[in-house]
C-alpha cells in the first residue's frame, strides 16, 4: 500500500508551519486569496516558506488571480507547486512554468473524468466540496462522486478532520489529503495537537 501524502493548508503563523513540519506533513499551503480568512501577504508568506526544510513542498493557492500579481508572488515566495481553485483553464494554469494542480468543486452532476481531461497538464486533481464562494468551507462532499479507478493523482479535501480522515483514506485511497479548517482552533490558527492527530489518522489508515 502506498503512503498517502499530507498537505496542511492555510498556514499563517511560524509556529503552525513548524508544527506541520514536526508532525510529518509532506506539504504546506499558503493562501493568496484576499477574501479568505487564511490569506497571507506576500512578505508574510516568504518568511513562512523560509522556515521549510528540504523535501517539504511549499504550495501557493490562487483563485482567478491576475497574472501580473501571481508572477509577483512567484518572484518573492519560493513556491514549488501552484494550486488553482477558480475557473482557470489549462493555459492560465500552465503559463507560469511551475507544476500545478487544479481543484474540482464536487456536486451531483459533475463529470470528474471530463474535468480532468480539460486540465491535462495538471500534476493532480484536488476534489473539494462545492459551496458558495471558493474552498470547501469545512464541508464534506459525497465521496461516491469520485469515479472508481480515477487514473490521475487525486488530492482529497473538504471537511477532513482527525476523526474522519482515516475512513476517508480507507474508502477513497487518494494520492494525498489536504486539510485546513479541520486542524484549526480558529480560522487561520492551527492547533498542533490536531495536526498531529490528523497525520496519525492518515498513517493508521495506510496500515
Amino acid at each position: 500500500m502506498s503512503r498517502t501524502r499530507i498537505k496542511i493548508c492555510g498556514l499563517t503563523r511560524p509556529e503552525d508551519v513548524l508544527a506541520a513540519v514536526d508532525a510529518g506533513a509532506d506539504a504546506v499551503g499558503f493562501v493568496f486569496y484576499p477574501p479568505s480568512p487564511r490569506h497571507v501577504a506576500v512578505d508574510q508568506a516568504a518568511a513562512l516558506a523560509a522556515l521549510l526544510p528540504p523535501f517539504v513542498t511549499a504550495v501557493g493557492l490562487f483563485v482567478n488571480a491576475d497574472e501580473a500579481w501571481v508572477r509577483g508572488v512567484l518572484d518573492a515566495v519560493p513556491l514549488q507547486l501552484l494550486q488553482f481553485h477558480g475557473e482557470e483553464g489549462e493555459a492560465e494554469c500552465a503559463r507560469y512554468g511551475r507544476p500545478w494542480i487544479k481543484a474540482a468543486r464536487m456536486r451531483p452532476g459533475i463529470d470528474l473524468i471530463e474535468f480532468s481531461a480539460s486540465h491535462p497538464g495538471a500534476r493532480g486533481i484536488l476534489v473539494d466540496a462545492f459551496v458558495d464562494g471558493y474552498g470547501g468551507a469545512g464541508e464534506v462532499f459525497d465521496w461516491a462522486l469520485i469515479p472508481r479507478g480515477f487514473a490521475r493523482p487525486l488530492v482529497l479535501s473538504g471537511g477532513l478532520t482527525p476523526d474522519n480522515v482515516g475512513e476517508a483514506v480507507r474508502r477513497v485511497r487518494p494520492w494525498a489529503v489536504d486539510v485546513s479548517s479541520g486542524v484549526e482552533s480558529a480560522k487561520g490558527i492551527k492547533d498542533a495537537r490536531l495536526i498531529t492527530a490528523f497525520i496519525a489518522g492518515v498513517r493508521n489508515a495506510d496500515g
